[in-house]
């Protein structure tokens, strides 16, 4: 277990009910968690294909993924929408336990 498994399942818990991940996306979603930690509102679609994209490559070496984000038709470009509304959902709720949490005393 990483330091990234409870955020990549946090992201994962957040996507909507038809969103089905591939059942051994397990490092898909740990550099979905990076992205978190590095943009967290802030991802777009394109960052999660490019993430999707580097997974791609280390598990299959699929030349497929190497397709610039705006050159994926629309259907495909839509396919990674879910997931990066996942993200955003998951940054939110972390920013929601934080503002939760009780002000420390001086």
């Amino acid at each position: 277990m990483t330091y990234l498994d409870p955020l990549a399942e946090l992201i994962r818990s957040c996507l909507p009910p038809g969103a089905t991940p591939p059942a051994d996306a397990d490092d898909l979603f740990r550099l979905y968690a990076v992205l978190l930690r590095a943009k967290g509102e802030q991802v777009r679609d394109e960052d999660v294909h490019d993430a999707w994209s580097a997974w791609m490559q280390t598990i299959d070496s699929s030349h497929d993924a190497l397709v610039p984000f705006e050159e994926l038709d629309s259907r495909t470009r839509a396919a990674d929408t879910p997931y990066a509304e996942a993200i955003r959902a998951a940054a939110r709720h972390l920013e929601g336990q934080r503002d939760r949490r009780p002000a420390a005393s001086s």
